[in-house]
């Protein structure tokens, strides 16, 4: 009996997804991009939100997805496309998105987030409304934030000479940074060199010594192959949470009557939790990995991570003072920070009674 009822629910949603096929032309296209593949996290999140709204909606939306550069190639001409709206739905990091809206790059101020557990909770929240409606203010209404997922993981130093367990390892090293003043500054606070290196240089540059250290996730070290360019020590200081920002065309959204925009932003709210999960899973082979083939993979204790925090203290008040509207950002995401570790440590606390 109980294999019939299962069989008969994994029927009807193969059925609804076929219905949703097989029905006649969408009411509602939605172009969406990545600059990506098919190995990342962001493929992952839109296969996950075309599955979902094209049969939520019955058919009426029909997604689909540009992966790598057949619709733009970069952040800057990504963004123009969403706000002239021949883009629909594209997805960019931080330092994508800084050109045009600055105070993005609050999620790469250096440990303000604890763990995933933490940053789920910040970004599922009040924060990410916040900076939405900053970029709808800042495009005249033309680009929104629908959510903020994750795309790598957790960024952390690596390098190719030495095991970095205190901020005075890392002097002297030069590590690659992107242009963006933000992760530059962290470089010099911590006593290292900021080098901008375009990324699909990288290999090379390790190889020739040209920079010596990045701050990545393990699963782009890996799939980069740079352990075989010598990238060799990585120390899990976790400071700063891959944040992935997916915009879309406000005008595309507030032409869908409110019902189909349930759809969409239900969409986006299964979109943020597969990416939230994804990177958990790829990394745990990407460590092992990286283990296996020799390299050293170091834990900072709690003390350890306290003196990185301390010395990275200084970028606080550079990106207060230097970003537009970094002051409103940051003090978002501190108090959303604030409130977040309230509610996981009260929600712990009846748990483990």
């Amino acid at each position: 009996m109980l294999k019939s009822k299962l069989w008969t629910v994994a029927t009807a949603a193969l059925l609804a997804c076929g219905v949703a096929g097989a029905a006649a032309a969408a009411d509602f296209k939605i172009r969406a991009t990545a600059n990506s593949n098919e190995n990342d996290e962001d493929y992952d999140g839109l296969v996950v939100f075309k599955n979902y709204v094209e049969a939520a909606s019955n058919g009426a939306i029909e997604v689909e997805l540009f992966i790598g550069t057949q619709l733009c190639s970069n952040g800057a001409e990504c963004l123009q496309g969403i706000a002239d709206g021949s883009v629909d739905i594209y997805i960019s990091t931080s330092g994508g998105a800084a050109g045009l809206f600055p105070y993005v790059q609050v999620l790469d101020l250096p440990y303000l987030m604890a763990d995933d557990r933490i940053a789920e909770h910040v970004l599922s929240g009040d924060f990410t409304r916040t900076i939405r409606q900053m970029a709808l203010e800042d495009s005249g209404d033309s680009i929104r934030l629908m959510t903020i997922g994750n795309t790598g993981g957790w960024r952390n130093f690596a390098n190719t000479k030495r095991r970095v367990q205190s901020p005075s390892d890392m002097e002297g090293l030069k590590i690659r940074t992107v242009v963006a003043d933000l992760p530059q500054e962290l470089v010099k606070a911590l006593g290292a060199s900021p080098t901008p290196i375009p990324w699909p240089e990288l290999f090379t540059s390790f190889q020739t010594g040209v920079v010596e250290g990045s701050k990545n996730g393990i699963t782009d070290i890996m799939g980069m192959k740079f352990p075989d360019a010598g990238l060799q020590y990585v120390t899990l200081d976790g400071h700063a949470y891959m944040g992935a920002l997916w915009w879309m065309s406000n005008q595309t959204f507030m032409s869908m009557p409110e019902d189909i925009r349930t759809v969409v932003v239900d969409g986006f709210a299964a979109l943020q939790q597969a990416t939230f999960a994804s990177p958990k899973r790829k990394s745990i082979a990407a460590y092992e990995e990286f283990v296996s083939g020799g390299g050293d993979l170091y834990v900072l204790s709690p003390d350890e991570k306290a003196a990185f925090k301390e010395a990275a203290a200084p970028v606080y008040d550079w990106f207060t003072g230097n970003v537009a509207r970094g002051d409103e950002a940051f003090n978002a995401l501190t108090e959303a920070v604030a409130a977040a570790e309230a509610d996981i440590n009260d929600a712990r606390a009846s748990d483990i009674q």
